[in-house]
């Protein structure tokens, strides 16, 4: 798939954010096809390039997640010079994404009424920890406070354990999604109008969003709905269970399914004929006497021969695997999601977008730049500045 049948192909992003939502925001509109241009400081870089694992010099793992498909260019905001290039870049752009402190960006003369009267066709994106319009609007957002705050790590886990957290970001992965999507439709809309649109996104209102029927079970009963771990608050038996030698992932969604499985997997057609249990509603009713009984059936029973079985008779079932058996798993490589170069020491792996279009997966057009790699070609190809003053520029630390 050549760039030019990617749908957002010669649309413009300036990618100003950093750490993880608003770079995810960009990460979708490139991978979809958008030139990217990642404004990194010329001698620190995004914060993730010094998070988690090391790869080459100034790459991460962390960093290499949520930035493929980019280019990168290091200019110092800081200075005046680099301001001056950032507006002019802006001039050229279709959607500018930051996430600075509310105000921060107004500071800097890189604000929405700034940046957009010279440019009324900018979409711009805001992502903040809360509502520009609110008592918190200076406090800085954090995933992990926000998934405290917003009650996803009061609905995770287990009952008798205490909030636990997600294994990842979720709420920065969500909120770069979500702004993702309204950047979209308001590209859409430009292409009535012609007119751009400030796009404004707070972590603390897309926390509450993901928290999703769980959060209006916690309105209608008035109090927090009990936690259930790996199984389902509606439906029995689902969820992750022990079989012999390994654990299985197990999802009986409708009552003819209870039925083959209590018939044709557990040999237990005593259970199909029960009535206590005839329907999903009674047996998430009757869960604390059922369940005992499945499991015990279950953790007698090789993994192999279960899944087999559950397969056979058409009830939903899996392996639960690590992270490295999953990405290497025949599956994974049969989509295409990992794409590896051995060559390249600072992106040995990334993941692939996850879209297909027309049948054919979004391509790794660019793996996950170094530090300020494509800094000379965005600012001479683009705003003309030639060989003396790119390096003027960069003698004097305003450019990487």
């Amino acid at each position: 798939m050549t760039d030019l049948d990617l749908p957002l192909s010669g649309i413009r992003v300036l990618d100003l954010s950093r750490i993880l939502a608003g770079p995810w925001c960009g990460q979708v509109l490139a991978d979809l096809g958008a030139e990217v241009i990642k404004v990194e400081h010329p001698a620190r870089g995004d914060d993730t390039r010094d998070w988690g694992m090391r790869l080459g010099e100034r790459n991460t793992c962390y960093f290499n997640a949520v930035n493929r498909n980019k280019r990168s260019i290091g200019v110092d905001l800081g200075r005046p010079e680099g301001l001056a290039i950032i507006r002019d870049l802006a001039r050229r752009s279709d959607v500018l994404i930051q996430n600075f402190k509310t105000g921060g960006a107004d500071k800097l003369g890189l604000g929405y009424e700034a940046l957009s009267a010279g440019n009324p066709g900018l979409i711009y994106c805001s992502i903040a920890g809360y509502g520009s319009d609110g008592p918190e609007a200076a406090r800085p957002g954090y995933d992990l406070v926000i998934q405290g705050e917003s009650g996803l790590m009061g609905m995770n886990g287990n009952d008798d354990q205490p909030p636990l957290k997600f294994g990842v970001a979720i709420v920065d992965l969500f909120t770069g999604q979500y702004a993702a999507q309204a950047v979209l439709a308001a590209l859409v809309q430009r292409g009535r109008t012609g007119k751009g649109r400030h796009v404004e996104m707070a972590l603390f209102d897309c926390g509450l969003s993901v928290t999703s029927y769980y959060g209006l079970e916690a309105l209608a009963l008035g109090e927090d709905p009990p936690r259930y771990g790996n199984a389902h608050p509606s439906i029995v038996p689902y969820g992750v269970f022990d079989a012999a030698d390994g654990a299985l992932v197990l999802t009986v969604g409708n009552n003819a399914q209870f039925e083959r499985f209590c018939r044709a997997v557990i040999d237990r057609p005593d259970l199909a004929d029960d009535p206590r249990y005839a329907t999903n509603l009674q047996r998430t009713v009757q869960r604390s006497q059922l369940l005992p009984l499945i499991e015990a059936e279950l953790r007698a029973r090789p993994r192999g021969e279960l899944l087999a079985k559950l397969a056979a008779n058409g009830i939903p079932c899996g392996e639960v695997l690590g992270l490295n058996r999953a990405l290497r798993s025949q599956r994974a490589t049969q989509a295409g999601m990992v794409v590896e170069a051995a060559d390249d020491a600072a992106a040995p792996a990334v993941l692939a977008p996850p879209y297909r279009l027309d049948g054919e997966r979004a391509p790794v057009r660019h793996r996950p730049p170094g530090l300020g790699r494509d800094t000379d070609t965005v600012l001479g190809a683009d705003l003309g500045l030639t060989g003396e003053r790119l390096q003027a520029l960069r003698s004097a630390g305003i450019i990487a």
